[in-house]
């Protein structure tokens, strides 16, 4: 399987284009901050638990279908336990390596009827890890589009995700927000409680600090997105806490057909999504 190596004298990253251009290995300072598995064909038994990926054309779960949006037949099919369709199409799929950091794949046209493109950039500069996404509409019609980054970052970590208000639920979204109260306020820095599955929005800047307290090294999130969201999971079996910038909120087909806020965003012929996240280390 290759991998892509990009490193300066702080930060090194390993990408897998084979396997959806994930990021492998994230180490600052020869620590490991990534849930990284020995073995290189877990990303493939496992995609979802390992590393981090991109998410596209949409971010955590829709239905699995079918679902009609226009004169469109929507049918992705389910690939999680829990009968849907969870995390995009791109996530395992091969991508096509240009060099210089830049990674691209066209997909769509199937359970998705919508054709696409998604592009990924990937640099180091300056202690700060860059990582820009785009989602180009490829169709004649406007496709719903969502993009993400999800990342498993290595316990233990003392997190702050400063938002005001919170989907606490992933699975079944509630239609709209709450304000932010007791285990889901983490605007102060703190340990995330176990078993927390749940969507932040009304981001302030920045809206993720991150610090692991054993080794001594701390990260500060920057995102760029028309409609910035934070997903975190916190699953008390794993020895990872997923920490996700995403352009929209859970169940984001729903919310697009039913109006509600968060929805993917339609995204007209020729026109491209994008998501920035800068991960600044200290």
């Amino acid at each position: 399987m290759e991998q892509v190596q990009l490193a300066d004298d702080d930060i090194e990253v390993v990408i897998l284009p084979e396997v959806g251009a994930r990021l492998h290995r994230l180490r600052v300072r020869g620590h490991d901050l990534l849930r990284t598995p020995a073995d290189l064909s877990d990303h493939l038994r496992d995609p979802f638990r390992w590393g981090a990926y991109v998410m596209a054309p949409w971010c955590n779960r829709v239905e699995a279908g079918p679902v009609r949006a226009g004169s469109r037949l929507i049918s992705p099919g389910a690939n999680f336990p829990d009968g849907s369709a969870i995390h995009g199409q791109v996530y395992a799929r091969p991508w096509q390596q240009l060099g210089d950091g830049k990674f691209l794949i066209s997909a769509g046209g199937d359970g998705w009827p919508w054709e696409y493109e998604v592009g990924l950039r990937i640099q180091i500069a300056n202690r700060s890890l860059w990582i820009e996404q785009t989602l180009t509409n490829l169709a004649v019609d406007p496709m719903p589009a969502g993009l993400g980054l999800h990342p498993w970052f290595r316990r233990p970590l003392l997190v702050a995700i400063r938002g005001e208000v919170v989907y606490p639920v992933n699975t079944a979204s509630q239609p709209q927000p709450e304000p932010v109260s007791g285990s889901f306020d983490l605007r102060d820095m703190s340990e995330m409680a176990a078993d927390l599955d749940a969507t932040w929005a009304r981001l302030a800047d920045p809206p993720v600090e991150l610090r692991w307290p054993t080794i001594g090294i701390g990260a500060t999130f920057r995102i760029t997105a028309p409609t910035p969201h934070v997903v975190a999971a916190s699953p008390g079996e794993l020895d990872a806490i997923a920490i996700e910038p995403q352009t929209h909120a859970p169940q984001g087909l729903r919310r697009l057909l039913n109006g509600e806020p968060g929805g993917l965003a339609p995204l007209d012929p020729g026109r491209t999504l994008s998501l920035a996240v800068e991960m600044a280390f200290a």
